[in-house]
């Protein structure tokens, strides 16, 4: 299994260090961000690092790569993408403060993260970041309260949450339909029936991996997914 080098390590360990974590606080947490990012900040490197090598293992040299949401977490493995396979990668955040926060850290690096919907790239992908995107508590609190067990049957909104299923199936099919084959997904183990509910709907093979990764901020494990394997 090949490890991240030196080089790339360091890269992170800087773009760690210029994170603005009093400007991300409000944003990642409604009270308490500092307190939040001194608990996470080090194992949400660690484990973005982890991360990062699975993808290195897993993907080719030269590619395009599809990032949906993309937040602190996921800077360990767009840096790895850009400086040790000489990747293509766009990345996407709906949350324009997040973005800037994010792009300032990352300065000097071969990507600039977007503040525009996903839908909006251009191109064929041949890998999908999609992690904790599909069930947002915060885009879609009904889907999310239903995926993760928590969903009260005095208060539930049906009607809310068949407009949010539409919209995340929409979603799924937007991103997914850019995807050559062969192709990789990562994404957490709540979302894997949208990717094999898009699959199977389109009679596209799929291999879903038998481990799945653990990350920091959200908790949500994080699996990959083969989609039209030769």
């Amino acid at each position: 299994m090949k490890r991240l080098q030196s080089k790339t390590v360091r890269f992170i360990a800087d773009v760690f260090d210029r994170l603005d974590y009093r400007k991300l606080g409000p944003i990642y947490c409604d009270e308490g961000g500092e307190e939040f990012w001194k608990d996470r900040r080090d194992p949400c490197q660690t484990l973005g690092k982890g991360l990062a090598e699975i993808v290195l293992n897993r993907l080719k040299p030269g590619g395009r790569s599809l990032y949906v949401g993309v937040g602190v977490a996921e800077l360990p493995v767009l840096i790895t993408e850009v400086l040790e396979l000489d990747r293509h990668v766009e990345a996407f955040n709906l949350r324009e403060d997040e973005v800037a926060a994010l792009n300032h850290a990352c300065k000097g690096l071969p990507f600039r993260i977007a503040a525009r919907d996903a839908r909006s790239a251009r191109g064929m992908y041949d890998h999908l970041w999609i992690v904790s995107v599909l069930n947002d508590p915060e885009s879609y609190p009904q889907l999310s309260a239903l995926t993760y067990g928590q969903a009260n049957p005095v208060t539930f909104d049906p009607a809310s949450f068949a407009n949010e299923r539409a919209e995340v199936i929409a979603l799924a099919d937007a991103c997914l339909s850019k995807l050559t084959a062969p192709s990789l997904v990562m994404t957490s183990v709540e979302e894997i029936p949208w990717i094999v509910e898009w699959c199977e709907r389109k009679k596209i093979k799929y291999v879903l991996g038998e481990e799945d990764y653990p990350t920091a901020i959200v908790e949500d494990p994080v699996c990959a997914i083969t989609i039209g394997p030769s």
